[in-house]
Protein backbone atom coordinates (compact mmCIF):
# COMPACT_ATOMS: atom_id res chain seq x y z
CA UNK A 1 0.00 0.00 0.00
CA UNK A 2 1.21 3.51 -0.84
CA UNK A 3 0.63 6.40 1.58
CA UNK A 4 1.33 10.10 1.14
CA UNK A 5 2.20 12.49 3.99
CA UNK A 6 1.52 16.24 3.68
CA UNK A 7 0.74 19.06 6.12
CA UNK A 8 0.57 22.79 6.80
CA UNK A 9 -1.39 23.86 3.75
CA UNK A 10 -2.39 27.13 5.50
CA UNK A 11 -5.12 27.79 2.96
CA UNK A 12 -5.90 31.51 2.98
CA UNK A 13 -2.48 32.57 4.24
CA UNK A 14 -1.09 35.75 2.71
CA UNK A 15 2.45 37.02 2.36
CA UNK A 16 2.70 40.65 3.45
CA UNK A 17 -1.00 41.04 2.49
CA UNK A 18 -0.35 39.46 -0.91
CA UNK A 19 -3.12 37.01 -1.82
CA UNK A 20 -1.83 33.47 -2.53
CA UNK A 21 -4.99 31.41 -3.04
CA UNK A 22 -4.16 30.68 -6.69
CA UNK A 23 -0.75 29.33 -5.69
CA UNK A 24 -2.38 27.19 -3.01
CA UNK A 25 -4.90 25.82 -5.51
CA UNK A 26 -2.05 24.91 -7.87
CA UNK A 27 -0.06 23.17 -5.10
CA UNK A 28 -3.07 21.12 -3.96
CA UNK A 29 -3.90 20.19 -7.56
CA UNK A 30 -0.29 19.02 -7.92
CA UNK A 31 -0.69 16.82 -4.83
CA UNK A 32 -3.88 15.31 -6.31
CA UNK A 33 -2.03 14.48 -9.55
CA UNK A 34 0.83 12.93 -7.56
CA UNK A 35 -1.65 10.68 -5.78
CA UNK A 36 -2.92 9.40 -9.12
CA UNK A 37 0.56 8.94 -10.56
CA UNK A 38 1.94 7.14 -7.52
CA UNK A 39 -1.17 4.97 -6.95
CA UNK A 40 -1.63 6.34 -3.42
CA UNK A 41 -4.23 4.58 -1.25
CA UNK A 42 -4.12 6.81 1.87
CA UNK A 43 -3.27 10.51 2.23
CA UNK A 44 -2.19 11.73 5.68
CA UNK A 45 -2.75 15.46 6.31
CA UNK A 46 -1.01 16.47 9.54
CA UNK A 47 -2.88 19.65 10.44
CA UNK A 48 -2.97 23.40 9.79
CA UNK A 49 -5.10 23.08 6.68
CA UNK A 50 -6.24 26.68 7.27
CA UNK A 51 -4.25 29.67 8.47
CA UNK A 52 -6.83 31.03 10.91
CA UNK A 53 -9.68 29.83 13.12
CA UNK A 54 -12.12 31.76 10.93
CA UNK A 55 -11.00 31.26 7.33
CA UNK A 56 -12.68 33.21 4.54
CA UNK A 57 -15.42 31.57 2.50
CA UNK A 58 -13.00 31.54 -0.45
CA UNK A 59 -10.40 29.66 1.60
CA UNK A 60 -12.99 27.13 2.77
CA UNK A 61 -14.14 26.53 -0.81
CA UNK A 62 -10.54 25.97 -1.93
CA UNK A 63 -10.00 23.49 0.89
CA UNK A 64 -13.17 21.44 0.34
CA UNK A 65 -12.69 21.27 -3.42
CA UNK A 66 -9.05 20.26 -3.01
CA UNK A 67 -9.55 17.55 -0.37
CA UNK A 68 -12.39 16.02 -2.40
CA UNK A 69 -10.17 16.00 -5.50
CA UNK A 70 -7.31 14.41 -3.55
CA UNK A 71 -9.60 11.67 -2.22
CA UNK A 72 -10.92 11.03 -5.71
CA UNK A 73 -12.90 7.86 -6.26
CA UNK A 74 -10.48 5.34 -4.83
CA UNK A 75 -8.45 6.63 -1.89
CA UNK A 76 -8.89 7.71 1.72
CA UNK A 77 -7.76 10.98 3.30
CA UNK A 78 -7.09 11.14 7.06
CA UNK A 79 -6.92 14.75 8.22
CA UNK A 80 -6.31 16.20 11.68
CA UNK A 81 -6.64 19.75 12.96
CA UNK A 82 -3.55 21.82 13.78
CA UNK A 83 -3.03 24.75 16.10
CA UNK A 84 -4.19 27.19 13.42
CA UNK A 85 -7.41 25.25 12.83
CA UNK A 86 -10.64 25.40 14.80
CA UNK A 87 -10.99 21.66 15.38
CA UNK A 88 -14.71 21.89 16.15
CA UNK A 89 -15.46 23.94 13.02
CA UNK A 90 -13.24 21.76 10.82
CA UNK A 91 -14.81 18.49 11.92
CA UNK A 92 -18.40 19.75 11.63
CA UNK A 93 -18.48 18.33 8.11
CA UNK A 94 -17.04 14.95 9.17
CA UNK A 95 -20.28 12.93 8.74
CA UNK A 96 -20.59 14.09 5.12
CA UNK A 97 -16.85 13.87 4.47
CA UNK A 98 -16.73 10.20 5.50
CA UNK A 99 -18.95 9.37 2.52
CA UNK A 100 -16.20 10.79 0.28
CA UNK A 101 -13.47 8.77 2.02
CA UNK A 102 -12.30 11.78 4.03
CA UNK A 103 -11.80 11.18 7.77
CA UNK A 104 -11.53 14.45 9.72
CA UNK A 105 -10.35 14.42 13.34
CA UNK A 106 -10.82 17.65 15.27
CA UNK A 107 -10.89 18.27 19.02
CA UNK A 108 -13.16 15.30 19.64
CA UNK A 109 -11.44 12.06 18.64
CA UNK A 110 -14.64 10.15 18.00
CA UNK A 111 -14.85 6.74 16.25
CA UNK A 112 -15.76 6.65 12.57
CA UNK A 113 -18.32 4.54 10.81
CA UNK A 114 -16.84 1.40 9.29
CA UNK A 115 -17.61 -0.39 6.05
CA UNK A 116 -18.95 1.26 2.92
CA UNK A 117 -18.25 0.56 -0.73
CA UNK A 118 -15.18 2.70 -1.39
CA UNK A 119 -12.00 0.84 -2.44
CA UNK A 120 -10.16 2.12 0.67
CA UNK A 121 -12.34 2.26 3.77
CA UNK A 122 -12.31 2.12 7.55
CA UNK A 123 -12.78 -1.43 8.83
CA UNK A 124 -12.22 -0.67 12.51
CA UNK A 125 -12.24 2.55 14.51
CA UNK A 126 -12.22 3.80 18.07
CA UNK A 127 -11.44 7.00 19.92
CA UNK A 128 -8.26 8.34 18.33
CA UNK A 129 -7.55 5.56 15.86
CA UNK A 130 -8.77 3.89 12.70
CA UNK A 131 -7.75 0.92 10.57
CA UNK A 132 -7.98 1.37 6.81
CA UNK A 133 -8.09 -1.46 4.29
CA UNK A 134 -7.70 -1.42 0.50
CA UNK A 135 -9.18 -3.76 -2.10
CA UNK A 136 -6.19 -6.10 -1.84
CA UNK A 137 -6.92 -6.59 1.87
CA UNK A 138 -3.84 -4.63 2.98
CA UNK A 139 -4.35 -2.68 6.18
CA UNK A 140 -2.76 0.22 8.03
CA UNK A 141 -3.26 1.33 11.65
CA UNK A 142 -3.44 5.11 12.13
CA UNK A 143 -3.21 6.70 15.58
CA UNK A 144 -4.56 10.20 14.88
CA UNK A 145 -3.81 12.91 17.44
CA UNK A 146 -4.85 16.47 16.46
CA UNK A 147 -2.96 19.39 17.98
CA UNK A 148 -3.29 18.59 21.69
CA UNK A 149 -3.82 20.73 24.75
CA UNK A 150 -6.12 20.67 27.74
CA UNK A 151 -8.46 23.35 26.39
CA UNK A 152 -9.04 21.50 23.14
CA UNK A 153 -9.55 18.14 24.82
CA UNK A 154 -11.59 19.76 27.62
CA UNK A 155 -9.38 18.36 30.36
CA UNK A 156 -8.63 19.91 33.71
CA UNK A 157 -5.04 20.99 34.24
CA UNK A 158 -2.94 18.52 36.21
CA UNK A 159 0.59 18.29 37.57
CA UNK A 160 1.66 16.32 34.50
CA UNK A 161 4.14 17.97 32.16
CA UNK A 162 3.05 18.62 28.60
CA UNK A 163 5.29 15.78 27.42
CA UNK A 164 3.64 13.40 29.89
CA UNK A 165 0.17 14.44 28.78
CA UNK A 166 1.12 14.02 25.13
CA UNK A 167 2.49 10.55 25.82
CA UNK A 168 -0.81 9.65 27.56
CA UNK A 169 -2.88 10.97 24.65
CA UNK A 170 -0.75 9.02 22.17
CA UNK A 171 -0.99 5.84 24.24
CA UNK A 172 -4.80 6.10 24.20
CA UNK A 173 -4.76 6.00 20.40
CA UNK A 174 -2.45 2.98 20.36
CA UNK A 175 -4.50 0.76 22.62
CA UNK A 176 -6.00 -1.31 19.78
CA UNK A 177 -2.78 -1.88 17.82
CA UNK A 178 -2.03 -5.60 17.34
CA UNK A 179 1.34 -5.45 15.51
CA UNK A 180 0.04 -7.30 12.45
CA UNK A 181 -0.03 -4.27 10.13
CA UNK A 182 1.93 -1.05 9.47
CA UNK A 183 1.55 1.47 12.31
CA UNK A 184 1.45 5.24 11.77
CA UNK A 185 1.17 8.05 14.31
CA UNK A 186 -0.36 11.15 12.69
CA UNK A 187 -0.06 14.29 14.81
CA UNK A 188 0.61 18.03 14.95
CA UNK A 189 3.39 18.62 17.47
CA UNK A 190 6.57 20.56 18.04
CA UNK A 191 9.33 18.03 18.69
CA UNK A 192 12.33 19.52 20.48
CA UNK A 193 15.21 19.92 18.05
CA UNK A 194 13.03 20.65 15.03
CA UNK A 195 14.04 23.61 12.85
CA UNK A 196 11.51 26.45 12.78
CA UNK A 197 11.01 29.40 10.42
CA UNK A 198 9.64 32.95 10.56
CA UNK A 199 6.12 32.00 9.45
CA UNK A 200 5.60 29.73 12.47
CA UNK A 201 4.16 31.72 15.36
CA UNK A 202 6.08 30.96 18.56
CA UNK A 203 5.14 27.32 18.24
CA UNK A 204 7.20 26.10 21.17
CA UNK A 205 5.64 28.69 23.52
CA UNK A 206 8.93 29.33 25.22
CA UNK A 207 9.48 25.58 25.54
CA UNK A 208 6.11 24.91 27.19
CA UNK A 209 4.77 22.95 24.22
CA UNK A 210 7.95 21.15 23.16
CA UNK A 211 7.84 17.34 23.13
CA UNK A 212 11.12 15.42 23.47
CA UNK A 213 11.81 12.89 20.76
CA UNK A 214 11.96 10.11 23.33
CA UNK A 215 8.28 10.73 24.17
CA UNK A 216 7.19 9.49 20.75
CA UNK A 217 6.31 5.81 20.38
CA UNK A 218 8.37 3.28 18.50
CA UNK A 219 6.23 2.62 15.45
CA UNK A 220 6.57 2.31 11.71
CA UNK A 221 6.24 6.00 10.92
CA UNK A 222 5.47 9.26 12.74
CA UNK A 223 3.79 11.74 10.35
CA UNK A 224 4.02 15.23 11.83
CA UNK A 225 2.81 18.69 10.97
CA UNK A 226 3.70 22.06 12.56
CA UNK A 227 7.11 22.85 11.06
CA UNK A 228 7.30 24.18 7.50
CA UNK A 229 10.62 22.60 6.56
CA UNK A 230 10.71 18.97 5.51
CA UNK A 231 12.93 17.24 8.08
CA UNK A 232 13.64 13.92 9.69
CA UNK A 233 14.09 13.54 13.45
CA UNK A 234 15.26 10.20 14.75
CA UNK A 235 14.78 6.95 12.92
CA UNK A 236 11.19 7.28 11.71
CA UNK A 237 9.89 10.75 12.67
CA UNK A 238 9.19 13.11 9.76
CA UNK A 239 7.80 16.55 9.13
CA UNK A 240 6.58 16.78 5.54
CA UNK A 241 6.79 20.57 5.58
CA UNK A 242 4.38 22.90 3.82
CA UNK A 243 3.66 22.73 0.07
CA UNK A 244 4.57 26.41 -0.37
CA UNK A 245 7.17 28.72 1.17
CA UNK A 246 5.31 31.03 3.57
CA UNK A 247 8.15 33.31 4.71
CA UNK A 248 11.34 34.54 3.11
CA UNK A 249 13.58 32.40 5.30
CA UNK A 250 11.75 29.40 3.80
CA UNK A 251 12.86 30.42 0.28
CA UNK A 252 15.43 27.63 0.07
CA UNK A 253 13.08 24.95 1.42
CA UNK A 254 12.51 21.92 -0.77
CA UNK A 255 8.72 22.01 -0.60
CA UNK A 256 7.58 18.45 -0.94
CA UNK A 257 5.38 15.57 0.14
CA UNK A 258 6.56 12.23 1.49
CA UNK A 259 5.61 8.96 -0.20
CA UNK A 260 5.51 5.85 2.03
CA UNK A 261 5.40 2.26 0.87
CA UNK A 262 4.31 -0.59 3.12
CA UNK A 263 5.41 -4.20 2.99
CA UNK A 264 3.71 -6.65 5.32
CA UNK A 265 3.58 -5.01 8.73
CA UNK A 266 6.39 -2.55 7.99
CA UNK A 267 6.95 0.82 6.35
CA UNK A 268 9.48 -0.28 3.75
CA UNK A 269 10.29 3.03 2.04
CA UNK A 270 10.03 6.79 2.66
CA UNK A 271 10.69 9.01 -0.35
CA UNK A 272 10.35 12.81 -0.68
CA UNK A 273 8.75 14.13 -3.86
CA UNK A 274 9.40 17.79 -4.63
CA UNK A 275 6.57 20.17 -5.53
CA UNK A 276 7.03 22.82 -8.19
CA UNK A 277 3.88 24.92 -7.75
CA UNK A 278 3.95 28.43 -6.36
CA UNK A 279 6.11 31.48 -6.88
CA UNK A 280 9.70 31.51 -5.74
CA UNK A 281 10.45 33.71 -2.72
CA UNK A 282 13.70 35.69 -2.89
CA UNK A 283 15.57 38.02 -0.54
CA UNK A 284 17.51 40.77 -2.30
CA UNK A 285 19.82 43.56 -1.17
CA UNK A 286 20.89 46.71 -3.01
CA UNK A 287 22.97 49.80 -2.30
CA UNK A 288 20.77 52.65 -3.42
CA UNK A 289 17.64 52.99 -5.50
CA UNK A 290 19.34 52.87 -8.90
CA UNK A 291 21.01 49.54 -8.13
CA UNK A 292 17.67 48.16 -6.99
CA UNK A 293 15.94 49.31 -10.20
CA UNK A 294 18.57 47.39 -12.19
CA UNK A 295 18.27 44.30 -9.99
CA UNK A 296 14.49 43.86 -9.67
CA UNK A 297 13.69 43.08 -13.34
CA UNK A 298 15.86 39.95 -13.14
CA UNK A 299 13.33 38.30 -10.81
CA UNK A 300 10.10 38.07 -12.78
CA UNK A 301 7.24 35.95 -11.35
CA UNK A 302 8.85 35.94 -7.90
CA UNK A 303 7.78 37.34 -4.54
CA UNK A 304 10.54 39.63 -3.29
CA UNK A 305 11.83 41.05 -0.03
CA UNK A 306 14.21 43.92 -0.84
CA UNK A 307 16.56 45.48 1.70
CA UNK A 308 17.87 48.87 0.57
CA UNK A 309 20.96 50.49 2.10
CA UNK A 310 20.56 54.24 1.78
CA UNK A 311 22.23 57.54 2.64
CA UNK A 312 18.87 59.29 3.04
CA UNK A 313 15.23 58.20 3.47
CA UNK A 314 13.22 57.04 0.45
CA UNK A 315 10.95 59.58 -1.21
CA UNK A 316 7.38 58.71 -2.20
CA UNK A 317 8.37 58.82 -5.88
CA UNK A 318 11.29 56.42 -5.32
CA UNK A 319 9.08 53.99 -3.43
CA UNK A 320 6.52 54.06 -6.23
CA UNK A 321 9.17 53.50 -8.92
CA UNK A 322 10.51 50.45 -7.06
CA UNK A 323 7.07 48.87 -6.72
CA UNK A 324 6.26 49.56 -10.37
CA UNK A 325 9.58 48.03 -11.43
CA UNK A 326 8.47 44.57 -10.22
CA UNK A 327 4.94 43.86 -9.02
CA UNK A 328 6.32 40.93 -7.01
CA UNK A 329 7.95 43.31 -4.52
CA UNK A 330 6.00 42.63 -1.34
CA UNK A 331 8.45 43.78 1.35
CA UNK A 332 10.65 46.86 1.16
CA UNK A 333 13.09 47.41 4.04
CA UNK A 334 14.99 50.70 4.06
CA UNK A 335 18.21 50.78 6.09
CA UNK A 336 19.20 54.43 6.37
CA UNK A 337 22.77 55.05 7.49
CA UNK A 338 22.92 57.19 10.62
CA UNK A 339 25.46 59.88 11.36
CA UNK A 340 27.50 57.26 13.21
CA UNK A 341 27.30 54.89 10.25
CA UNK A 342 25.07 52.41 12.04
CA UNK A 343 22.08 50.72 10.41
CA UNK A 344 18.49 51.09 11.50
CA UNK A 345 17.45 49.28 14.68
CA UNK A 346 15.81 45.87 14.53
CA UNK A 347 12.21 46.19 13.35
CA UNK A 348 9.50 45.09 15.75
CA UNK A 349 7.95 42.96 13.00
CA UNK A 350 11.07 40.81 13.10
CA UNK A 351 10.64 40.07 16.81
CA UNK A 352 8.81 37.03 18.17
CA UNK A 353 5.82 37.33 20.49
CA UNK A 354 8.03 36.26 23.40
CA UNK A 355 10.58 39.00 22.60
CA UNK A 356 7.85 41.64 22.29
CA UNK A 357 6.36 40.60 25.64
CA UNK A 358 9.80 40.77 27.27
CA UNK A 359 10.40 44.28 25.88
CA UNK A 360 6.98 45.45 27.09
CA UNK A 361 7.53 43.99 30.57
CA UNK A 362 10.96 45.65 30.75
CA UNK A 363 9.43 49.01 29.86
CA UNK A 364 6.93 48.68 32.75
CA UNK A 365 8.99 47.08 35.52
CA UNK A 366 12.63 47.56 34.57
CA UNK A 367 13.43 43.82 34.69
CA UNK A 368 12.77 40.77 32.55
CA UNK A 369 9.73 38.59 33.35
CA UNK A 370 10.31 35.24 35.01
CA UNK A 371 10.30 32.20 32.75
CA UNK A 372 7.09 30.92 34.39
CA UNK A 373 5.25 34.18 33.61
CA UNK A 374 6.36 34.10 29.97
CA UNK A 375 5.21 30.51 29.65
CA UNK A 376 1.78 31.30 31.12
CA UNK A 377 1.38 34.33 28.86
CA UNK A 378 2.32 32.42 25.69
CA UNK A 379 0.16 29.48 26.68
CA UNK A 380 -2.82 31.79 27.17
CA UNK A 381 -2.26 33.29 23.72
CA UNK A 382 -2.10 29.83 22.16
CA UNK A 383 -5.32 28.64 23.82
CA UNK A 384 -7.16 31.69 22.51
CA UNK A 385 -5.55 31.72 19.05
Amino acid sequence: MNLLHTSDWHVGKRLMERERLQEQIAALDEIALLCERENVSVVLVAGDVFDTYLPSSEAEEVFFRAVKKIAGENRAVVLISGNHDDGVRLSASAPLAEEQGIYIIGNRRRPFRTGGDRPVRAVESGEGYLILQNEAGERVYINALPYPNEARFREEKTEETYAEKTARWIAAGDRAYRKDMPHVLLSHLFVAGGRTSESERDIDLGGARAVPLRSLPVCGYVALGHLHRMQKLGENVYYSGSPLAYSFDEAENDNCVLLLKTKGAEISEVRPISLISGKKLVRLQANGVQSALELLPRYENCLIELTLFLKSPLTTAETQSLRECNEGLVSLIARVESAQGEGEAVRRSALSTEQLFTQFYLSLYGSEPEARLKTEFLSLLEENA
